[in-house]
């Protein structure tokens, strides 16, 4: 099996997330323009209900797989890692076969009197399957990243997007004729023909390596009794209820922004509607680069887990200072262009101009929601995952708080919903960044932070003025120069401050030749 470095590893699950995030943007864009929003509302309905039961079922179990085998690894146990796999694949096979049996029988309860829109009843039984599915291949992506070996997990990612998209539009087109909630739940469908994909490819890689794996440990010693569940619950619980008040906040952030619409005056299905607009179409864009905050937070679990483990504070700072600094690095760019672009994108993306406003308040926040990935995986990683749940727990609690205040008056309404995710993602973030500071004495390098936030800037005033001088005819060509002059000039600042040099660039593999 290729073990990969840190940064490494963090490329090749980079590369996967950008080919999975841009072709993501395939349904994203197309989904609207078949069934609406309001169809893209009932589809959404369903995902934080699935976030809550995935979260049981699986929650910390993959990261308390990555770390231990990452540990076992380092010490040339192949039998531990053996009685890690199989222990963590009994206990979550186990929990989501008795899930997937529950939320089949209280489907139509649920969709009746918990969720605010009945019509995602379809959707949710085609759905059920998928807990067993993804939490098998949540163990085996533990396992893998553990081994530090990226490979098996972004090839499975890429498969299963490229299923799950074609499957997608084509089971929503012909199911719409039978109604919006069809036309959801065939969605839905395209989903769980993705992640049965995504499974049959880590099930083929690692048949191919179990033979290899056999003979390697033929000769080692017996069981040695050491309470591998014990450890695997010991993380994996924390980690499982600091996701779990997240999954729960997403929950009630769909209920509660439902009933607080319902109360400023707005009909369901124009509430079931914006909520679809916020979720399926603002929130993803937001999300864009958060292929490369989750590759670095995945590598980064092992990584910091080793170096934990040897004492490395120097390894510990510099990791997760570069992470951060690629996350922001990566995302600035993004957040200036869908601050000053936001009317023009969304019309194009998806031909709903009336969204904007929406995505402009929520661009600026992205940088804090890239930042959070890093900090939240050197928590768990330094065994503070309790510390991360206690944070996650009070942004919920004031995300939801400000739900209800501001999204059930007539003058906000949607908007009034935004205003509290953002103060939730800021909020959190903070809390991450201090808790860290205080458990290793973390100091962020801030002049380049400074240094970033200067070449946005002045990105910014380049974009603007590109776009104001619609050199091209059609408005598509005036964003897209926009866009390229601004990046240029972006990338030819951070280089001349020195934020990044050729020995940044000597880390990435495929392109590290060019400058040696």
């Amino acid at each position: 099996m290729t073990k990969q470095s840190f940064l490494k590893g963090a490329m090749i699950l980079l590369a996967a997330g950008i080919i999975n995030r841009l072709l993501g943007f395939v349904p994203r864009i197309a989904l609207p323009r078949i069934i609406g929003a309001e169809g893209v509302g009932i589809f959404q309905l369903s995902y934080p209900f699935l976030s809550v039961l995935l979260t049981l079922i699986t929650g910390g179990i993959p990261l308390a797989v990555a770390k231990w085998i990452a540990e076992a690894d380092s010490k040339g146990d192949s039998f531990r890692i053996k009685h890690i796999f199989r222990t963590a694949m009994l206990l979550t096979t186990s929990i989501a076969a008795v899930m997937t049996i529950l939320l089949l029988l209280f489907a139509p309860w649920i969709t009746t009197h918990l969720l605010p829109d009945k019509r995602v009843l379809n959707s949710f039984l085609c759905m059920a399957p998928m807990l067993l599915i993804i939490a098998v291949s949540s163990v085996f992506r533990g396992y893998y990243q553990g081994k530090q070996n990226m490979i098996p997990t972004a090839s499975s990612q890429v498969v299963e997007t490229i299923l799950r998209i074609a499957c997608q539009l084509t089971f929503a087109y012909y199911f719409l004729p039978m109604g919006l909630e069809w036309a959801a739940a065939g969605s839905m469908l395209g989903v769980l023909v993705g992640e049965i994909a995504g499974l049959a490819v880590m099930l083929f890689t690692f048949a191919g390596e179990r033979k290899k794996a056999a003979e390697a440990s033929r000769n080692e010693p017996a069981a040695k009794g050491e309470p591998v569940l014990g450890k695997l619950l010991q993380l994996s619980v924390p980690v499982t209820a600091s996701r779990l008040v997240g999954s729960l906040s997403y929950l009630l952030e769909s209920i509660f922004t439902a009933r607080s619409l319902a109360a400023a005056g707005i009909a369901t299905g124009i509430a079931t509607a914006q909520y679809g607009a916020l979720q399926g179409m603002i929130i993803p864009l937001v999300l864009l680069p958060t292929a490369l905050t989750y590759s670095l937070a995945v590598s980064l679990v092992p990584s910091l887990s080793e170096a934990a483990a040897k004492g490395d504070k120097d390894t510990i700072h510099n990791q997760l200072n570069q992470s951060m600094r690629l996350a922001l690095i990566t995302g600035a760019p993004f957040v200036v262009v869908m601050t000053l672009f936001a009317e023009p994108i969304c019309r194009m993306l998806y031909d709903h101009s009336d969204i904007a406003p929406l995505l402009a308040w929520m661009a600026p926040v992205g940088l804090f929601i890239y930042l959070q990935a890093p900090l939240q995986a050197a928590l768990q990683a330094l065994d503070k995952p309790g510390t991360a749940l206690m944070n996650t727990f009070i942004g919920a609690a004031v995300k939801l708080f400000l739900i209800v205040t501001l999204a059930s008056d007539p003058n906000l309404g949607i908007k009034g919903a935004l205003i509290a995710i953002n103060v939730n993602i800021v909020l959190v973030t903070l809390l991450h960044a201090i808790s860290v500071q205080l458990a290793i004495g973390f100091r962020l390098k801030l002049l380049d932070f400074i240094k970033i936030g200067a070449a946005m800037t002045i990105m910014g005033g380049a974009a603007q003025f590109t776009m104001n001088h619609n050199m091209l005819p059609k408005e598509w060509g005036n964003l897209l120069a926009a866009c390229a002059a601004s990046v240029a000039v972006y990338l030819i600042l951070l280089i001349w401050m020195r934020v990044i040099n050729r020995y940044d660039m000597q880390r990435l593999p495929g392109i590290r030749r060019w400058f040696r």
